[in-house]
């Protein structure tokens, strides 16, 4: 059978919500007291006992005398049975005008269908909220992507698969959260606009501050906030935070996102190698069961198998490009190139030799490695907020621990020393003083201890350990073009 018009169904949706009017009931209703939630309403079914439930209508069964109704939230569903005969006839007049989408509170005995279904039979109900829009057809749901991400109200309403993603996402980040509380880290906030914005290269958002009368920059990572207050006497501090990248989007890239920061006194990348894996790890139990974590396809094929399995794999940067290109190292930078355009990857002339070097890692190595792998000993153009390798002046010491072919989380022994820290940010900054943050600086000369510290793209965390395949679909509202 063919649907009617979306405009025909909220016309028939539009004079129901008149009826309701005219006959006093109010169909935007107050204050409804209810047991909790409807999974927790489940949860203590027990025969003959009295529950309030309510919910949104997903489904709707007349059966003549009687009708079957499902009321549902994120948490979960519960069946209600309505007999004509054990309501009051004002209740049994507001039937026919009720819908699938309304919202309705309902004060029920507890019994079991013959099918076995804990179900609640109705001695009372009231109209909540009705819906003047029809919700996505039960079996198919949202197939448009674009509408998907736009209205994601109606994705979660739709698809359980969805609605399952930011369950977990909920709860991997309270294990993150409960994890490093339990091993003595203090959470704390640091500002979201900064005059510099610093800890990372990347383009930042700009705003301006009239008041202040000063221009502002949306923070692209909190790292020199957080080591301010390892100068301050914190031992173990991170922090939860949103960062702002004025850059392109992708399937693992946002320009608003989650990410954790940690920084641990007296410790190394080392150190923080262990504790990522360790946290990983025991999120992973938590919150998927195991650590073989399996990525499907739409159609529930298992395309990949991530085994996060202790201990993980460490190898060096330069041990891992070298088997890409044996003798890369002893290559010219003008050989590099030619290297490079024969592997198929774009190497320009502006490009320095480190930043063609990565290129190379990020094709042949990090977009490869599907279980966890440490690259530790990175060249220190790509970290200069690391410290130096004590025996190898070129590289620090540093990880990037990379799962299901993207980097996951970077961990550094941090650099302590003020002198060699400015020579560094004035060559990241091309010598502009302007652009790099002073306060920092200064702070550093006051004296900060050794320090150990990382980042943890929450993210692409739960990618990995959902199996979405696209940032957007673990991001609640991600960012979209106007449709202007």
């Amino acid at each position: 059978m063919k649907e009617a018009p979306l405009s025909e169904l909220i016309a028939v949706r539009r004079r129901k919500l008149e009826s309701m009017q005219a006959s006093g009931i109010r169909p935007y209703g107050m204050r409804f007291a209810t047991n909790g939630p409807v999974a927790s309403v489940r949860a203590q079914f027990a025969e003959g006992k009295l529950l309030h439930v309510a919910g949104r209508v997903t489904a709707y069964r007349n059966m003549g005398n009687s009708r079957f109704l499902d009321l549902a939230d994120i948490t979960g569903h519960m069946q209600v049975f309505i007999c004509n005969k054990e309501i009051k006839p004002e209740d049994l007049e507001v039937l026919p005008l009720l819908d699938i989408g309304d919202f309705i509170g309902v004060v029920g005995e507890c019994f079991t269908t013959r099918t076995k279904e804990p179900t609640l039979r109705v001695r009372s109900f009231r109209v909540l909220s009705k819906a003047m829009r029809p919700l996505p057809n039960k079996w198919y749901g949202i197939r448009h992507t674009e509408t998907k991400y736009r209205q994601r109200y109606l994705d979660l309403i739709s698809n359980p698969t969805s609605c399952e993603i930011f369950r977990q996402r909920i709860r991997i980040i309270h294990e993150i959260r409960s994890y490093l509380e339990e091993n003595g880290f203090l959470e704390v906030e640091t500002p979201m606009m900064q005059v510099i914005p610093g800890g990372a290269a990347a383009e930042p958002f700009k705003t301006y501050h009239r008041t202040l009368d000063m221009d502002l920059f949306l923070r692209i990572a909190p790292e020199l906030y957080l080591k301010q207050l390892l100068v301050a006497g914190f031992p173990r501090v991170f922090e939860l935070n949103r960062n702002f990248r004025n850059e392109g989007i992708s399937r693992h890239h946002s320009p608003e996102f989650t990410m954790l920061e940690a920084y641990v006194a007296y410790s190394d990348f080392e150190q923080m190698a262990i504790l990522v894996e360790e946290m990983i790890c025991h999120i992973a139990k938590r919150v998927c069961g195991g650590l073989l974590i399996q990525h499907k396809n739409e159609t529930g094929e298992i395309v990949r198998t991530v085994d996060l399995t202790p201990p993980w794999k460490r190898a060096r940067y330069s041990d891992l490009i070298r088997s890409v290109q044996p003798d890369w190292y002893e290559l010219s930078l003008s050989q590099k190139r030619i290297c490079c355009a024969q592997m198929g990857l774009e190497a320009t002339n502006s490009q320095e030799d480190f930043e063609i070097t990565q290129r190379v890692f990020e094709k042949f190595i990090e977009e490869k490695t599907v279980d966890p792998l440490f690259v530790i000993h990175c060249p220190q153009e790509l970290v200069p907020l690391a410290k130096q390798n004590e025996t190898d002046p070129s590289v620090v010491d540093a990880y990037e621990l990379v799962i299901n072919g993207r980097e996951i989380s970077p961990g550094y022994s941090e650099l302590n020393d003020p002198d060699v820290q400015r020579k560094r940010l004035e060559y990241q900054s091309g010598g502009e003083i302007q652009k790099f943050d002073l306060d920092f600086l200064t702070a550093l000369e006051y004296g900060m201890p050794p320090a150990g510290g990382l980042g943890l793209g929450v993210d692409r965390l739960v990618m990995l350990l959902t199996g979405a395949e696209s940032i957007r679909d673990v991001i609640l509202f991600p960012h979209m073009k106007s449709k202007n």
